[in-house]
């Protein structure tokens, strides 16, 4: 296993759409994964995109902790090829995000309230699940940088965005919630 390089905001492989996964069990995806998966935890992230290790594929890997979860319930880690989501509801909740790709910033940022997504895991299995709340921000977070997208292109307030040691002073100062510990992914 290796920790792999992540790309930073600019780079080309964060600017395109990255390609389905034609053999989602092949040895090399499952060798992928858990290079990521060793990424993830050596960065403190909770959720980490292919295109982010320099792999232009469509394949994500994310945890949620137990104390962001609605029901306390933490999700394990999880890896999803070619995963799909689906808004179950037009709402949108605004929280605070990060990302492994755009290191000490944060912004905040509208996501829909509920999905669906669905994926094949490496072993060929297909996971299907609904989520809310933190659950849902993080696969939504990870699947967008599978599209080439950012956080920050999802912003509709560029005033929220900055760097975090800096949107939480301003916002102590301004008697406001704080940024939470962002989406780092």
């Amino acid at each position: 296993m290796s920790i792999l390089k992540i790309a930073k905001m600019g780079h080309p492989v964060l600017r395109r759409v990255a390609d389905p996964v034609p053999e989602p069990t092949a040895p090399e995806i499952a060798r992928l994964v858990r290079d990521m998966e060793e990424t993830l935890a050596d960065a403190g992230g909770v959720g980490l995109a292919a295109p982010q290790v320099h792999v232009p594929l469509r394949v994500v890997i994310f945890h949620v902790p137990g104390g962001r979860t609605e029901d306390g319930t933490p999700v394990p880690l999880t890896a999803l090829v070619n995963p799909e989501i689906e808004a179950l509801t037009e709402e949108t909740v605004e929280g605070w995000e990060g990302c492994l790709s755009i290191p000490a910033m944060t912004g905040m940022v509208p996501r829909a309230k509920r999905i669906r997504y669905k994926g094949i895991t490496p072993a060929g299995g297909v996971i299907e699940r609904e989520a809310s709340g933190f659950h849902a921000r993080v696969v939504q977070h990870e699947c967008d940088h599978l599209d080439a997208l950012l956080y920050p292109m999802r912003m509709t307030d560029l005033s929220t965005f900055g760097f975090v040691d800096e949107m939480r002073r301003a916002m102590t100062a301004a008697d406001r919630p704080e940024p939470d510990e962002p989406v780092p992914g």
